[in-house]
């Protein structure tokens, strides 16, 4: 492990338990976790940084998943089949991914994410509670592809804002409210970086002394807001849902601007 700081061993542990809250409650954790690790190891191959970024995440991924199923109505056996799909898919997507300009995806992104921020703001019911009845087969065949699919493919191809958009799509597709929603997507996630974290752990590019460090303070954040969220319920969801998708559009048109 290269030589870190006290200093900067805290703000890492810090920003850990602020992803691991984030990514609880609605997704997009990464917007501020890998942030940090690129900026608190500048000197630290990027490969490495994806690796630790990924076993750091896991570890408050599935504290909040554990949380979210023992107390939310999440239906697991769908939740794993929609993962292992978006496990297969984003493995399509890093095939792919070497062929596509990011300068090419960020402004197509950026306009689906303010598309989505306006669905949101303009449907204020959106999320907050199911539909009665129970959901077709065809919708839960629908959620497998499209959402377990495509997302999981998006994932591998570019990657920001992967949390987001699979709240986003589970409530749209299977008309659950918010917090199901992201209980679901934790779910998912579990599937989705695990397979990412064998394939770094593979390669070596784990700085795991670290990592174990920050995961400790992920998992604490992913407990807390996965609490949280259960007890606020899904309006405190929508809200943090907007803040997230706006500050994905500007980390986004940021990017775009400096490239």
């Amino acid at each position: 492990m290269p030589e870190i700081s006290l200093t900067m061993i805290v703000v890492l542990c810090l920003a850990a338990a602020a992803a691991g809250w984030i990514d609880a409650v609605v997704g997009g954790g990464g917007l501020l976790l890998l942030p940090a690790l690129l900026l608190g190891l500048p000197n630290v191959p990027a490969a490495h940084i994806l690796g630790t970024n990924k076993a750091v995440a896991i570890v408050g991924t599935t504290g909040a998943a554990v949380t979210y199923a023992r107390k939310a109505p999440v239906d697991v056996k769908s939740a794993v089949r929609i993962g292992l799909m978006a496990l297969a898919g984003s493995m399509a997507g890093a095939f792919f991914a070497a062929g596509i300009s990011s300068d090419v995806l960020r402004p197509v992104i950026m306009v689906v994410l303010l598309g989505v921020a306006a669905f949101v703001m303009l449907r204020p019911a959106f999320g907050r509670a199911q539909a009665g009845g129970p959901v077709s087969r065809g919708r839960h065949v629908t959620a497998i592809l499209l959402v377990g699919g495509g997302i999981g493919f998006y994932d591998g191809l570019f990657g920001p804002g992967t949390g987001t958009f699979l709240v986003l799509a589970l409530t749209a597709v299977l008309h659950l409210d918010l917090v199901t929603a992201s209980a679901t997507a934790k779910i998912v996630n579990v599937c989705t970086n695990g397979g990412a974290l064998a394939m770094f752990a593979y390669q070596g590019t784990v700085l795991w002394q670290l990592a174990a460090l920050m995961a400790v303070f992920n998992l604490a954040g992913g407990m807390f807001g996965a609490r949280m969220a259960l007890r606020k319920g899904s309006e405190f969801v929508r809200g943090v849902l907007l803040v997230v998708v706006f500050s994905l559009v500007a980390k986004l048109a940021f990017d775009q601007w400096t490239a």
